[in-house]
């Protein structure tokens, strides 16, 4: 059965029953129950390409993500985009990613948007200087900032508030006597790592404490990097006594790094990581800075998204969440030769 036959044996129009079919206003409630109900007796399934082009939308929304083999195996990764998924479920659209280089995200930007595949986006790990959302705001093109970003213009963002999370890790070791802290961090182009890293800083700094260079690791995103970061720690001189790691991926290189040199974790050093951290390598009694319900917010980004789609102002969808420190077995009070 398709929308001719249905129209036809209804005696009625194409575009009425299509009209019907499509819940608009101007079709009366008699015509619309009796061919939702011949539709219904029929088996009608409406061709959902058919639908798009009549309404001008894909009932799709797409992420465009630069995915890093960590990526696969993030759980806080999967969560926000398992909310999304099943978020959209519900109102019956479709989410896709679409993996790219670093080098072609931009361009593959411009062919989304110009190809009208989706009808919104969600631009994720923002940047502090972003050219993606430039771009989209130039373009008029509905999307949602999982992060923010450094621009002038409004735009619909939803973020956890990096600097107060670091301020509470920061304070927490402070109360414990710990002087030499020190922070490995994402690369500084990430607007997280950036206010993470000036929230750092800011906490030392109005704590009377200045932070020695060589205790300011970067560009860590993974276990690799971060295993790598916090052996450098381990060699620098003095050595910090406590360690607070601004991402889970690299966190648990860190982790892994001072059990692998045979360090008493809590005792000797201590050590905070933002974000989950449940892995095989390190147990999962580490203390953590934690992004709560990553699901529900994956599924409160697609609600703001549809917001904008339907034309609400993108200069009221901003979205502040806070996060929380959780107690593990990973800190402990600065060893008395420290401090």
């Amino acid at each position: 059965m398709n929308l001719k036959s249905l129209a036809r044996n209804l005696g009625i129009s194409k575009t009425t029953v299509s009209r019907a079919l499509n819940g608009y206003p101007e079709v009366n409630v008699l015509t619309r129950e009796r061919v939702m109900a011949a539709a219904k007796e029929a088996g009608y399934e409406p061709n959902p390409m058919a639908r798009s082009l009549a309404v001008g939308r894909t009932n799709v929304f797409g992420i465009i993500y630069p995915l890093l083999p960590s990526d696969l195996g993030d759980p806080m990764f999967l969560d926000v985009v398992g909310g999304m998924s099943a978020a959209l479920e519900k109102c019956k659209m479709n989410l896709i990613i679409a993996p790219v280089s670093q080098q072609n995200e931009l361009p593959s930007y411009e062919q989304m948007v110009r190809g009208r595949r989706v009808d919104g986006l969600v631009v994720s790990r923002t940047l502090v200087n972003d050219e993606r959302i430039a771009y989209l705001l130039k373009k008029n093109f509905p999307f949602v900032a999982h992060g923010r970003t450094e621009v002038d213009q409004p735009y619909a963002w939803f973020d956890f508030d990096n600097q107060a999370g670091i301020t509470l890790a920061c304070r927490h070791l402070l109360a414990l006597g710990h002087q030499r802290i020190a922070m490995v961090s994402a690369p500084l182009a990430f607007n997280f790592a950036r206010q993470r890293r000036d929230g750092f800083l800011d906490c030392m700094r109005a704590a009377g404490l200045a932070v020695d260079p060589v205790h300011l690791a970067d560009n860590t995103l993974d276990r690799r990097s971060g295993y790598q970061a916090m052996q450098q720690l381990l060699a620098s001189s003095p050595r910090p006594s406590a360690v607070i790691v601004d991402n889970h991926l690299s966190g648990v290189g860190a982790v892994r790094a001072l059990l692998d040199a045979g360090i008493a974790i809590g005792e000797e050093i201590s050590v905070i990581v933002w974000g989950s951290v449940e892995d095989s390598l390190v147990g999962s009694n580490v203390t953590t800075i934690d992004q709560p319900d990553s699901d529900k917010a994956g599924a409160l980004m697609v609600e703001m998204l549809r917001a904008v789609v339907g034309g609400a102002d993108p200069a009221s969808l901003h979205v502040l969440w806070q996060p929380t420190l959780l107690a593990g077995q990973t800190v402990g009070p600065c060893p008395q030769r420290f401090c």
